[in-house]
């Protein structure tokens, strides 16, 4: 008879692993010259959604990965409810992201990097614990947050840089 290796991983080790996963999604948004966010949805630590921000190539400005992650998951769940089911973002969800969440009945939120112009778990407005909705959601913040916003931070800054021009 072969050993069995039962392996425990902390909470926050399966966390991390997950984040690298939404963080592999926002890579492959970049290659699409899109805002480099990326999700994923797991229920019981499986994934069962991934997906990036897709705005410019969809020319849709409700692309969001988060979004994108919602209806992929409530396709391979065949139900409109995600309430035993957490998303991984690597940035915080905006209010319109965080107002599906909470339509979804997401159990759990756990995201990378705050966004303080936009963000609606807490840095600006704070959607998903609002007690005169119907649902609320739990919220971790700050998992690989230097990665998540290394990746924002290093995408806006290319933008900005001017270019020469050879003049004549």
């Amino acid at each position: 008879m072969g050993a069995c290796h039962i392996f425990l991983m902390s909470a926050q080790t399966i966390d991390k692993i997950l984040m690298f996963e939404a963080l592999k999604q926002a890579k492959q948004a970049l290659t699409h010259d899109e805002v480099p966010i990326g999700a994923v949805i797991t229920l019981d630590n499986r994934i069962i959604a991934r997906a990036h921000n897709q705005v410019e190539m969809l020319k849709d400005p409700t692309a969001h990965a988060e979004m994108l992650a919602i209806t992929q998951a409530t396709n391979a769940l065949s139900a409109k409810w995600l309430q035993d089911c957490t998303l991984y973002v690597t940035i915080e969800p905006c209010s319109m992201c965080a107002g599906a969440m909470v339509l979804a009945r997401i159990k759990r939120i756990c995201f990378g990097a705050k966004d303080l112009k936009t963000g609606a778990c807490g840095s600006v407005v704070n959607i998903t614990k609002n007690k005169k909705l119907n649902h609320q959601i739990e919220v971790k913040k700050g998992i690989l947050e230097e990665e998540c916003a290394g990746l924002i931070s290093d995408f806006f800054r290319s933008k900005r840089k001017p270019t020469l021009k050879i003049s004549n």
